[in-house]
């Protein structure tokens, strides 16, 4: 099904310049971040009127992107936990996970990190607001910027395991 709507969207919106759809194997997404604003309107009726035949499937809106997804109960807090479930490292004490995202949709993500106090969330806004998450950087380039320090730390702690022995 969610081939399907992938590819009737991918034809529909061929018409509005910008638009990309993508096709993330359990969900849809449509970009509008480089669609000319006076076109969001038009773009989104007509995902909701490809929607309209497929009954079990739901809209809902992140920052500049249509989400498409089944209407079971799932979103990026529950996949998250499904990954360090299936993974094995839900009751790991020695994986830290990081989740780091600049969407209201992955305030769910942030959520279970927290309850969970297993890792933590990192949000990416300019704007400061409420969230769930841990930490926040104010853009992309900052979190490039933490990841190799990231990198680097644990780079030279286990160099620094290695001298010991």
């Amino acid at each position: 099904m969610i081939d399907e709507v992938y590819e009737e969207l991918v034809e529909k919106t061929k018409t509005t310049p910008g638009a990309k759809v993508e096709n993330n194997k359990f969900c849809l997404s449509v970009h509008y971040r480089c669609v000319d604003e006076k076109k969001w309107s038009g773009l989104a009726q007509v995902v909701k009127s490809v929607l309209k035949e497929y009954p079990k499937l739901r809209l809902t809106q992140g920052r500049k992107v249509l989400e498409i997804r089944p209407t079971i109960k799932w979103d990026k807090g529950k996949a998250l936990e499904f990954l360090l479930e299936s993974l094995g490292f839900a009751n790991c004490t020695d994986v830290f996970p990081v989740y780091i995202g600049d969407d209201r949709t992955d305030e769910d993500a942030f959520k279970v990190l927290r309850e969970r106090g297993q890792g933590f969330g990192i949000l990416v806004s300019k704007i400061p607001k409420d969230t769930s998450a841990s930490y926040s950087l104010q853009e992309p380039t900052q979190v490039m910027d933490f990841l190799r320090r990231l990198v680097e730390w644990k780079r030279l702690a286990f160099q620094g395991r290695s001298r010991v022995v």
